[in-house]
């Protein structure tokens, strides 16, 4: 049960003034629907309008709060021209300058004759002293409405600042005091206030230091997120290590099979690997380990092996991947290769259904099949393995606790359980997401693979490139053109998807395919089976090709308005090529003005294919923030961390999370009573379900 002092925390925004049925959408696209979501929207600068000159010593294109009297108001008579307000005060005049104005309302606003406060941005023009569209128009017994500080928030259309601050202002006063959870020590050492001092501090600042990821209050918030982070990890990793492994050791029999199989050596990195995962199959510790390697590294060859060394000691494998195209690929991936060495594979999806699905649940039970690849399906109730000892989740962030409990609950005994994935992650996010895993990581590629040519290319040389990609499909090349991100919304990149689609068709007729994330899974998996067939030779879509589609015989990729994308996912995209023995080319269409960190992300990608360095450049460039597009790629979001300026705190939070599971694993000492508000407060809350449930 959530602690009784974060109901106001968890409570709906709508009971906030100034928040009603319209506006609340907006606000749900850009923090959430709680209280908590608005408190955790952190302003991202301020406007000072402690500034009040006379009007005379105001400083053109300074933000300024002046008192005057208003003169005379002179509406335009041609309805482009501007309606002016003449004011002034003793030192001399100011026009406040409205365009598509109501004078009825200015007249109400600005009553001729009367003192009013002005504040906004100070203008000269032909020397006079101008205002555009004033910020504040307020009665001077009304002063308290004009903020001396105001705050700047990322917004999203159809939701103004004011509405916004007023809500967030609101929403602190609503909350009540919550228990200090930090450590005493660390509290006094690094001076932090209480948290909801913290959260004031940051929504109404005195000035810019207050807002800086090394004010205290910002580190006292970040502390807290990276403690609930790394407590919640502990308590899952505490959890895993109690439970015994089953040492499984295997003949080697069917491994030497495959890697007769395999046309090509293992590189050094992945025999690395693989021994390091024999090793904890071999140990009578649960396994916690995660694999990690850059795209098209050969992290499913290794996933086998480890597999058959599994099934060499006697028990059943699954390998669970986040959707069913992922599966699918899977299965091809490993069927020629388990098939030659004489092991039994099946697939089973949503789309199982009916007798092709009981055809996969009978064998399953009887042990007559050694590995299952599958989606979610393998987590339902009916699926009975007859003895499941080792489990591969692929793209394991994507996957929550529960599902990988009920994945272990399918284990009769010990089950060993690996993670893995292509996204690469920087070394400090590592331990942020994983906690102290053991990590195995794979950075070579395998050989045979030639380098990707990068370009970057401005949009208005378009038509050039789309020339250049009809040349090469008239040569048998197949190519993959990916349509911008449209703000967060799904609707628009769709949009954006079918223009360019349609526009490409009438070059190539036919020969062109469109995939995009509102398609039915079966209307997506023929267009892209037709795209492997070559029935299909340019394949439009929106990201939703982003992980895991294997097209060997694919050799251009078209990334259209690249700097909208994150880096992360602009190698993942360029990953889809260079997957054959072809040379493969990947351009990067940009718009033709670009900012500083667009240019400087499209220069990293042009001079590296090294997915590790790219995820420690998008980290340093971005921040804090959303890292590596975590939309995207399912990772956590950390609201309140700027891990460039808070590396030294996942440290102290990964101590103290350790400390806290030995000295009170079950959380009931009075610092653990406080430690539970933590937990559901940042949604980590999954960690005492999982106590609760042993």
């Amino acid at each position: 049960m959530r602690p009784e002092a974060l109901f106001d925390y968890f409570s709906d925004i709508e009971r906030l003034p100034g928040i009603g049925k319209r506006n609340r959408q907006a606000i749900e696209k850009l923090a959430g629907t709680r209280t908590r979501d608005l408190l955790f929207h952190l302003p991202t600068g301020l406007i000072d309008r402690r500034y009040r000159p006379t009007v005379a010593a105001a400083t053109p294109g300074s933000i300024a709060t002046l008192e005057v009297t208003v003169e005379e108001h002179r509406p335009s008579q041609n309805r482009r021209a501007p309606y002016r307000v003449i004011c002034r005060d003793a030192s001399g005049e100011l026009t406040l300058v409205f365009f598509n104005a109501r004078g009825d309302y200015l007249r109400k606003q600005l009553p001729e004759g009367e003192v009013r406060l002005i504040s906004g941005k100070v203008e000269h023009y032909l020397s006079q002293v101008q205002m555009t569209h004033p910020d504040y128009i307020v009665a001077p017994e009304n002063a308290a409405e004009l903020p001396a500080v105001e705050t700047i928030y990322p917004l999203t259309a159809g939701l103004s600042g004011k509405i916004l601050r007023k809500a967030i202002l609101a929403a602190l006063e609503s909350v009540p005091d919550l228990p200090e959870w930090q450590e005493p020590s660390v509290v006094a050492r690094e001076g932090w206030m209480p948290i909801l001092d913290a959260l004031h501090a940051i929504h109404e600042p005195d000035g810019p230091e207050d807002l800086a990821p090394r004010s205290k209050a910002r580190r006292r918030l970040a502390a807290d997120e990276l403690l609930a982070s790394q407590l919640a990890l502990a308590i899952v990793r505490e959890r895993t290590r109690k439970k015994r492994g089953r040492r499984l050791q295997g003949s080697r029999h069917i491994r030497d099979r495959i890697l007769a199989a395999l046309p090509y050596k293992l590189t050094g990195d992945q025999k690395t690997a693989l021994d390091e995962i024999v090793g904890d199959l071999e140990s009578d510790r649960a396994m916690l380990r995660l694999l990690q390697g850059d795209v098209g590294s050969g992290k499913t060859v290794v996933a086998l092996l480890a597999m058959a060394a599994a099934v060499e000691a006697g028990v059943q494998c699954a390998l669970l991947a986040p959707t069913e195209i992922l599966a699918n690929q899977h299965l091809e991936t490993l069927q020629p290769l388990a098939e030659k060495a004489g092991l039994r594979i099946a697939l089973l999806t949503g789309r199982s259904k009916g007798k092709p699905r009981q055809a996969v649940l009978e064998p399953l039970a009887a042990g007559e099949i050694d590995i299952l690849v599958g989606t979610h399906a393998l987590i339902q109730g009916d699926v009975a393995f007859k003895d499941l000892g080792f489990a591969i989740i692929d793209e394991q962030h994507r996957f929550g606790v529960q599902q990988r409990l009920a994945l272990a609950g399918k284990a009769s005994a010990g089950i060993d359980v690996l993670g893995m994935t292509a996204t690469p992650i920087p070394r400090t996010l590592t331990l942020t997401v994983y906690g102290d895993l053991d990590v195995s990581r794979i950075m070579e590629k395998p050989p045979g693979r030639l380098p990707v040519d990068t370009r970057v290319v401005a949009l208005d040389r378009i038509a050039d490139v789309a020339a250049g990609i009809q040349r090469a499909v008239a040569s048998g090349a197949r190519a993959y053109w990916v349509c911008p991100l449209v703000e967060e919304s799904e609707k628009l990149d769709i949009a954006a998807a079918e223009e360019r689609y349609a526009s490409l068709k009438g070059m190539f007729g036919p020969r062109v395919g469109l995939v995009h994330g509102k398609m039915k899974g079966a209307e997506k998996d023929e267009v892209m089976a037709r795209f492997q067939r070559g029935e299909i030779s340019v394949l439009v879509s929106t990201t939703v090709i982003e992980v895991g589609v294997n097209v060997p015989e694919a050799t251009i990729m078209v990334i259209e308005q690249a700097e909208r994308f994150g880096l992360a996912q602009l190698h993942q995209l360029r990953g889809r090529v260079g997957r054959g023995s072809g040379k493969s080319s990947c351009i990067l269409l940009r718009a033709n003005e670009i900012g500083e960190v667009a240019r400087a992300r499209l220069k990293i990608m042009r001079e590296s294919e090294d997915g590790f360095l790219i995820a420690e450049e998008d980290l340093r460039l971005r921040g804090g923030g959303e890292i590596l597009g975590t939309k995207q790629s399912g990772l956590p979001e950390f609201r309140l961390v700027d891990f460039a300026e808070h590396a030294d705190l996942i440290e102290l939070a990964r101590d103290d999370a350790r400390l806290i599971i030995n000295r009170d694993p079950e959380l009931k000492s009075e610092r653990g009573q406080a430690l539970r508000h933590l937990l559901y407060l940042f949604e980590r809350d999954e960690g005492v379900r999982l106590m609760q449930s042993g």
